[in-house]
């Protein structure tokens, strides 16, 4: 196993049909995630076991963790209890979001996509 890998070289699956695609790296107990959202779409309401963190790294999101809901940009982070109810809607120019969870996700088993370049961090 590779510890030091580019994110370029990480395969995105679906986690929502073509709309959301994430990029996983994996520890022993921590997952981490690099997930890109289309302009516009919808992370459904759903809850999982894993505690998860994040960080908005562009664009914007109206993001609900149980029962508040607020804007989330740039910069803007979440705290995901284990079992809570969370979901967002996207903004117009889309987002890039950074997620952690523990323990690791074992349930995002979804099919490899052929490699291609991320939306962030951009090519120069």
């Amino acid at each position: 196993m590779n510890r030091l890998v580019d994110l370029a070289s990480v395969p995105p699956f679906e986690l929502w049909g073509e709309s959301i695609r994430a990029r996983k790296i994996e520890g022993e107990r921590i997952t981490m995630s690099v997930v890109e959202l289309a302009p516009g779409s919808t992370l459904p309401v759903h809850q999982h076991p894993a505690e998860q963190l994040g960080l908005c790294i562009r664009g914007e999101m109206i993001f609900t963790i149980g029962d508040e809901t607020r804007m989330v940009g740039p910069g803007g982070t979440w705290c995901i209890p284990p079992d809570v109810p969370h979901g967002a809607t996207v903004g117009p120019d889309g987002a890039i979001a950074l997620d952690v969870f523990s323990p690791i996700r074992d349930d995002w088993d979804q099919p490899l996509l052929e490699p291609r370049p991320p939306l962030w961090p951009a090519a120069d």
